[in-house]
């Protein structure tokens, strides 16, 4: 069985580093490509969300005014998540903002992230952008809700990380579609990708015990 936590936030800017923090989290769980459970939560961030925000997000300072504070919810999205490993659709914003939220709560996190973004880059290269609006729209995905909240955005993640996969097991033994391989392929160079499959089929082969496949890293540019 192959499961994820596709994980996203909202929150009140772009960096926990300067005091930002979340408002919202939504997590959906990815099973053998079926959304199986969900966890979502307004979350009161302790401070002003700035009007631009509110615009894009839809979530005023009153919706969070009578939330659970972030230590309360990040307690429930650890024990909703356990050691199931993250994915996220630009996972470095995530990252940081669960992290520094599950510090606040003295919780650490389990397991790594795996980026859809980075993969997308990689596996659909001729996408005008690989934004999630329009992932979802040219690969005619289904549009759960609206963007920048952030249930639905991880629904819609989802539904982008199922494709992918399939897509990807297209390409090489479906046991090596994992979330370590993810985790591997997302960092290798954008003009090498296709190289990179048939180096972990050539490594399958000659190895057919193994299930994860290390690639060699090289340094490139997201």
């Amino acid at each position: 069985m192959k499961t994820f936590a596709v994980i996203d936030f909202e929150t009140t800017g772009l960096s926990p580093d300067m005091g930002d923090r979340a408002t919202e989290v939504g997590v959906v769980i990815l099973s053998d490509g079926q959304i199986v459970d969900s966890y979502q939560s307004l979350i009161n961030p302790g401070r002003a969300i700035p009007a631009f925000v509110q615009e894009l997000t839809g979530i005023s300072n009153g919706m969070v005014r009578n939330a659970p504070d972030g230590a309360t919810v990040m307690q429930a999205l650890h024990a909703f998540v356990g050691d199931i490993p993250f994915i996220a659709h630009n996972a470095s914003f995530d990252a940081k903002f669960l992290d520094a939220e599950y510090a606040r709560a003295g919780l650490r996190r389990r397991t790594e992230f795996a980026c859809s973004l980075l993969l997308a880059r990689r596996m659909y290269p001729d996408m005008p952008n690989h934004k999630l609006g329009t992932l979802v729209r040219y690969l005619s995905l289904p549009v759960t809700g609206a963007y920048h909240r952030a249930l639905a955005d991880a629904e819609m993640t989802a539904h982008l990380l199922a494709r992918m996969l399939t897509d990807l097991e297209q390409q090489m033994d479906a046991e090596l579609v994992c979330h370590a391989t993810l985790n591997q392929l997302q960092r290798v160079p954008k003009k090498t990708f296709a190289d990179a499959i048939a180096r972990i089929m050539e490594e399958k082969e000659n190895n057919p015990k193994q299930t994860s496949i290390p690639i060699h890293e090289e340094k490139t540019n997201a």
